[in-house]
């Protein structure tokens, strides 16, 4: 069965790439003649061919880990110099041409000091020469082009202004990142259809600002969990005032989680507010920053539990560094420093009448309770004079 499978990979068909073609290229191999682009959605391979011709083979004779099928051969790419046997193969535990996953932890550092569990996973594998010689011997070296693409899986989505949706940033595949599949959006509704548009002057105090972080194009063993969300007044929030929408284990009494961890979307919802330092302007603007973990579906509800985590009441600033997170922006968030008296007042006004009642009612028992004691006393008075 094996050799029918060897002598079926020599039948397929191969640009027959002759020595004469690769001119000086025609060499040994070298552990530089594999390039790695580690995408977000596929991982591609390429192989400078001439080497591979001057040991004997083609791109027919590569097998990528031991697979066969046709979507995990190399095609060859003589458009490029020196030319190259490409193979691309996607980002799923399915059918990922035999690729290994292998998930690892450690503590965070830096910006993500907060947390005691980092995930990173690695995927890696081999692309093996199979050698056609039917003899007792060969002249052939055997060929082995090891690959490996480590994803990080948390991430700061940053320098987000509250306004209108945010867009997504790309990033070059081969940075090996997922950061180009998540992007924040902002909604005016509880069913996520309404974009928010903000108005010149801003939005109304304690109007409902909904959020959405998701994730298009990702590998289907991975949901979005969100770590921590804070606003700060600064598109850089180092060196300016935050506030903790939710951090581990905790979160404002204000802000609704609304999904978490259970799919490829994340959602909340928090009332809009002012910095009171900004009190003299005539609104209020401010940026959202999220830190995004993407967990493996087996994963994610051991993230959710307080023990796995270490807990800050505050976010250390000064460890904040753009140059080692991404960004996702959008248009700022602007509120009014003034409310209306239709989205303020009515609300005191009703604390207010609520205190007036229940104030009344507890004179007139007090009063009434009085008056049947005085009754008693002058009884028991008039029995003794008796």
């Amino acid at each position: 069965m094996k050799t029918f499978l060897i002598l079926l990979s020599i039948i397929v068909r191969s640009s027959q790439l002759l020595l004469s073609d690769c001119g000086s290229e025609l060499r040994r191999p070298q552990v530089t003649d594999i390039s790695v682009q580690c995408g977000t959605s596929s991982i591609g391979l390429a192989i400078q061919i001439c080497p591979v011709v001057y040991t004997g083979y083609n791109e027919t004779l590569l097998i990528l880990n031991h697979m066969m099928e046709p979507a995990c051969r190399a095609t060859i790419d003589e458009s490029v110099t020196p030319p190259v046997a490409r193979f691309n193969f996607p980002l799923n535990m399915t059918h990922s041409c035999g690729s290994t996953f292998r998930t690892t932890s450690a503590a965070g550092t830096g910006i993500f000091s907060d947390f005691s569990n980092i995930q990173t996973v690695n995927i890696s594998g081999v692309v093996r020469s199979i050698d056609p010689t039917t003899g007792t011997i060969t002249y052939n070296a055997e060929l082995k082009y090891y690959y490996s693409c480590a994803y990080p899986l948390e991430y700061l989505i940053n320098n987000t202004q509250i306004d209108v949706s945010a867009s997504s940033i790309a990033i070059k595949d081969n940075n090996g990142s997922f950061i180009s599949t998540l992007n924040m959006e902002l909604y005016s509704d509880a069913n996520y259809t309404q974009q928010l548009v903000m108005p010149s002057l801003g939005i109304e105090l304690r109007t409902s600002v909904y959020v959405e972080v998701k994730a298009t194009n990702l590998t289907g063993q991975y949901h979005v969990l969100l770590d921590r969300c804070y606003a700060s007044i600064s598109r850089l929030p180092s060196n300016s005032s935050f506030f903790n929408l939710f951090v581990p284990c905790s979160r404002d009494q204000f802000t609704t989680m609304i999904e978490n961890g259970d799919s490829q979307t994340a959602r909340f919802r928090f009332p809009a507010f002012r910095f009171i330092e900004q009190q003299n302007e005539t609104v209020s603007t401010y940026y959202l920053h999220c830190i995004t973990r993407l967990c493996e579906k087996s994963t994610c509800s051991t993230f959710k539990q307080c023990s796995n985590r270490r807990k800050r009441s505050t976010l250390d600033s000064t460890s904040l560094s753009t140059d080692q997170t991404y960004t996702i922006s959008s248009p700022e968030i602007i509120t009014k420093t003034e409310s209306t008296e239709s989205k303020e007042k009515p609300l005191v006004a009703e604390e207010k009448d609520g205190s007036s009642v229940g104030l009344g009612a507890a004179v007139g028992v007090l009063a009434f309770v009085c008056f049947i004691a005085l009754c008693v006393a002058a009884l028991f008075y008039k029995k003794l004079r008796n």
